[in-house]
């Protein structure tokens, strides 16, 4: 196997040694300023707790395996794409950042039922102008480091990208458009007379509902399982993860953690591309 080896900083050539001496790899190429590739590289389980301590990002990949392999990677928005969790920074405009921002915690924890967390969350927004949505935009809405690099290079390689939200289509369809994403799915908020109602439309989409649209659209694009990425952070996106061949945990809940294929906890979102750039 491949032992891919990043961090947010150069990595001291001593931490290369020791992982390369616990691995016993057979060589060491630098493959993007603050990425590493191990060439034969085997388990051991001292790697987890070293890379942690100096916070590295690692992850075993096939030789064979490469960006090129894939053709499809579906993205949750907050907190994976985007660095805010849009509802909590909605919720600030009103004052009620704390309560609406604790359920939010909640659910991504996987602590309380997601469909039933964001008709509590949004109902907490009656009354609302629909200006403070555009302002949360405007003025808050950051896209998280390497978003732009990651998305230049899976364009390169006519990889399709798929944003699936719990979360509102008013910015996931901006992100889209603004990004050149192929594809954006999110819930709508009610809106009357400029005011947000308190009510989502339609049938809310839960994670059950980004795994269909993962499934939905890879079939449509004649995609295997192993042929899709899925990148998520919270309880809500373990379903989506699960429908895809390789499942990406960017700086994730515990319980996302546990089950993805990798874990990104330290670098940036084109740590995607430095795991597995041909």
């Amino acid at each position: 196997m491949n032992f891919i080896i990043q961090g947010i900083q150069d990595i001291a050539p001593a931490h290369l040694n020791h992982l390369a001496g616990l691995t016993t790899a057979s060589r060491i190429e630098q493959t993007s300023a603050h990425a590493y590739r191990l060439y034969d590289a085997k388990p051991h389980d001292a790697i987890a707790a070293y890379c942690h301590e100096h916070q590295l990002d690692y992850g075993f990949v096939r030789p064979s395996q490469h960006l090129s392999d894939f053709g499809l990677v579906v993205m949750d928005m907050d907190s994976t794409l985007i660095s805010i969790e849009c509802i909590d920074e909605v919720a600030d405009m009103v004052d009620i950042k704390p309560q609406v921002a604790a359920i939010t915690a909640a659910a991504m924890r996987g602590e309380m039922d997601f469909s039933e967390s964001l008709r509590r969350r949004v109902a907490l927004l009656a009354g609302l102008e629909e200006s403070a949505l555009q302002r949360v935009y405007d003025e808050r809405l950051q896209l998280n480091n390497g978003a732009e690099i990651m998305l230049a290079k899976l364009k390169e390689h006519g990889i399709k990208t798929m944003l699936v939200s719990g979360g509102f289509a008013f910015f996931a369809d901006r992100l889209k458009q603004r990004l050149g994403l192929d594809y954006a799915h999110a819930n709508t908020l009610e809106i009357i007379n400029g005011k947000l109602t308190g009510k989502v439309l339609g049938h809310i989409l839960d994670a059950q509902g980004k795994a269909d649209w993962l499934m939905r659209i890879r079939d449509e694009l004649k995609l295997k399982a192993e042929q899709v990425i899925a990148m998520g952070d919270g309880a809500n996106d373990l379903k989506m993860m699960a429908q895809a061949g390789v499942s990406i945990a960017y700086h994730a809940k515990p319980v996302v953690l546990a089950q993805a294929s990798y874990a990104l906890n330290f670098v940036g979102l084109d740590g995607l591309v430095n795991l597995f750039d041909d």
